[in-house]
């Protein structure tokens, strides 16, 4: 264990996945590490306080940020991290689905963010990095909603960020490619599937889990977050592997044709 003191820092969804190697990678830097999971864990021996909260509930969000304050004082570092997924047609999505997938990956962001920027004002400083993903950058066939609150991240991190980085607060973005998670087998599915879109969907999920076996394994992203919380003056977004790297260059610097060319080629789609 590093004991360096690196002060406090919250990740939210580390029960598993990108979240919780994130947590540990933060804990073995120096941090003393709390992370949230919707349902309530048992304490392990790795040094991460777990607190309960579901992300789409206020009163949960503001529990368990009072908690950590009164364990810990302070918190110096926030990972909002916590989100779902959600493959399928766009049309194939009610209103009610939509509006739960952005409750938990642009909403719930925001409820954590609100509730920890108090403490962080009290402290004239602080970090916040908010999880994108190359789907923030680039449209995405069959899965447009999920990719319309990445979007949703990105505007609303690089805003914040210029609110309060007169405060001593900074907000980043982290963008991770498609990464060897359980992250397809957990995905939401569409609530009313029409039967246009079945050989599309299923062709986006198996080219998901052909992505998913040959993806960054998430110590790639972990390692990212850790650069970010490190940076004495940090970057407005940090890609996390080659594959997130390339799609930025591409969204970046190439031909809006070129660009759409290439989209439907990597999503064997008709050019």
């Amino acid at each position: 264990m590093n004991n360096n003191d690196l002060g406090v820092a919250l990740v939210t969804g580390a029960s598993s996945g990108i979240g919780r190697v994130t947590a540990l990678a933060l804990a073995q830097a120096g941090y003393r590490v709390f992370g949230t999971s919707r349902k309530a864990l048992q304490a392990g021996s790795d040094g991460i306080t777990m607190l309960t909260c579901d992300v789409t509930d206020d009163s949960t969000v503001q529990n368990m940020v009072a908690e950590l304050l009164r364990q810990a004082g302070r918190i110096d570092l926030l990972v909002n991290n916590a989100g779902i997924g959600l493959l399928g047609g766009a049309e194939e999505s009610s209103a009610a689905q939509a509006q739960a997938l952005f409750d938990v990956n642009v909403f719930g962001l925001l409820r954590v963010t609100n509730a920890v920027l108090p403490a962080m004002h009290r402290q004239k400083k602080g970090r916040i990095i908010n999880m994108s993903s190359i789907l923030g950058l680039i449209p995405a066939p069959y899965n447009a909603l999920y990719a319309s609150t990445k979007h949703a991240v990105e505007g609303y991190s690089e805003s914040l960020d210029h609110e309060l980085r007169t405060a001593g607060i900074r907000v980043v973005l982290v963008e991770p490619g498609v990464t060897r998670t359980s992250f397809e087998e957990n995905i939401t599915r569409p609530d009313r599937r029409l039967a246009q879109y079945d050989a599309g969907r299923s062709r986006a999920e198996a080219l998901m889990r052909t992505w998913i076996q040959s993806g960054d394994a998430p110590e790639v992203v972990a390692d990212t977050v850790l650069k970010a919380a490190l940076a004495p003056t940090p970057k407005r977004r940090y890609t996390a592997g080659k594959q997130a790297t390339q799609v930025r260059f591409l969204r970046r610097f190439l031909p809006e044709s070129m660009v759409d060319r290439t989209l439907r080629k990597f999503n064997a789609l008709p050019v």
